[in-house]
C-alpha cells in the first residue's frame, strides 16, 4: 500500500471522534473505554480486553471493524485450535495436482481474537509472531499480512476454568489491557430499550474511515510532539516499576515505548498537538499493569501489577503541563 498522503492534525482528531460516536450507537455507555481501544490502535499496536463474558468486548471489536472501514474476521480460540486454523495451510488442489495456499482468519484488517487463553501456547505463539512481525510462517514460507493489521484479543479472567495463563512475553506485545467493567443500571437498560427498538439482534455501525484513512490518521499521531520534560516522566515511571519493593519484574522498554506512543495518540483524540502528563497518567494502568510481575509470596496479600502501577503514579514526580511554544491546539483542549 502506498503511503498515506498526510491530513491536518484538526482532520485527524474530528475522524477520531466520528469513529467514537458510531461505536457508540452500538456499545452504550463505555466511551472512556473506548476511547482507550482506539488508542491502541491509532498507536499501531493490539488490545488485550481482559473481563467476565457478556460485557461487550467482540460487539466493541466488531463496531471498530466497522467504522474503520476493515476487514474483519473472528477467530475462537479453543483447547484444540491448531497453529495451521489460525495462519492458514497448503492444500492440495486435486485439479492441477500442486499445493495452493489457503489464508487464515489473520489475514484482515481486524482480527477478533477470540478467549485467546483457552487455546495451548503451541497455538498462542503463531498469533504472536503475526503480532509482532505482521507475518505468518507456514510450511517454510513468510507471508506478510496486509496493512493495517489489528489484534483486539479478549481474555477471560484467569480464575476461570478451562484458561491457559498467557505468558509475560505474549502480555507484553498487546500495547494496552482493558477491562469494561459491568454497566450501571442505567446503561444495562439503555442496552435492553436499544435492543427491543431495534426489533433484531444485530447491529450495523456506520463506517467512518477505510483502511486508508486509518493509515493517515496513523501518521498524523507521529507529528504530535513529546516534551522532553513529560518523555522524562513516562521512563522515570516506568523505571520505579521495577524498583518497587513488590516488583519481580518491572516493565520492559517495551512498556515506555507503549507508553509515549499512546500518550501521542491519545492527545489526537484529545484534541492536541503535543502530550501533556495528564495523558501518560491516563495511560499508566492500560500499559503497564500487565507488564509488571509481582514476586510469587506477595500473591496472598492480593498485590497486583495494578497495585504497583497505582503506588509509582503516587512517588513519581509530575512536571508541569506547559505548552510548547508554536503547538497550536487542534480542536478543544483536554
Amino acid at each position: 500500500m502506498n503511503h498515506p498522503s498526510p491530513i491536518p492534525l484538526s482532520e485527524a482528531t474530528a475522524l477520531t471522534a466520528a469513529v467514537l460516536d458510531a461505536v457508540e450507537t452500538a456499545v452504550v455507555g463505555k466511551r472512556s473505554s473506548l476511547e482507550m481501544v482506539l488508542t491502541g490502535i491509532l498507536a499501531g499496536g493490539h488490545v488485550l480486553l481482559e473481563d467476565l463474558p457478556g460485557l461487550g468486548k467482540t460487539l466493541a471489536a466488531r463496531s471498530f471493524a466497522q467504522a474503520l472501514g476493515l476487514p474483519f474476521t473472528r477467530a475462537q480460540f479453543t483447547p484444540d485450535l491448531l497453529p495451521a486454523d489460525l495462519t492458514g495451510a497448503e492444500v492440495f488442489d486435486q485439479r492441477t495436482g500442486e499445493f495452493v495456499f489457503r489464508p487464515g482468519p489473520v489475514f484482515t484488517g481486524l482480527l477478533l481474537a477470540d478467549e485467546i487463553n483457552r487455546t495451548p501456547p503451541k497455538t498462542q505463539s503463531a498469533l504472536l509472531e503475526a503480532m509482532q512481525e505482521r507475518q505468518v510462517s507456514v510450511e517454510g514460507t513468510t507471508r506478510k499480512l496486509p496493512q493495517p493489521f489489528h489484534v483486539l484479543a479478549t481474555a477471560n479472567p484467569v480464575e476461570h476454568e478451562g484458561t491457559y495463563p498467557l505468558p509475560e512475553a505474549q502480555l507484553d506485545r498487546f500495547l494496552l489491557r482493558l477491562s469494561f467493567g459491568y454497566p450501571t443500571a442505567e446503561q444495562e437498560w439503555d442496552v435492553v430499550a436499544r435492543r427491543i427498538d431495534r426489533r433484531r439482534e444485530e447491529q450495523v455501525v456506520p463506517e467512518v474511515l477505510d483502511a486508508e484513512g486509518l493509515l493517515a490518521v496513523q501518521s498524523a499521531v507521529e507529528d504530535v510532539h513529546v516534551e522532553d520534560s513529560v518523555g522524562h516522566y513516562a521512563v522515570e515511571l516506568v523505571a520505579a516499576t521495577r524498583e518497587h519493593q513488590h516488583s519481580l519484574v518491572g516493565a520492559s522498554p517495551r512498556g515506555t515505548l507503549a507508553l509515549i506512543t499512546c500518550a501521542r495518540a491519545l492527545a489526537v483524540i484529545r484534541g492536541r498537538s503535543y502530550v501533556v502528563p495528564e495523558d501518560v497518567k491516563a495511560l499508566a494502568h492500560p500499559a503497564l499493569d500487565h507488564r509488571v510481575t509481582v514476586k510469587p509470596e506477595l500473591w496472598l496479600q492480593n498485590a497486583t501489577g495494578a497495585g504497583v502501577v497505582e503506588s509509582v503514579l503516587g512517588q513519581v514526580a509530575v512536571p508541569a503541563a506547559a505548552e510548547p511554544a508554536g503547538q497550536a491546539t487542534a480542536g478543544h483542549p483536554a
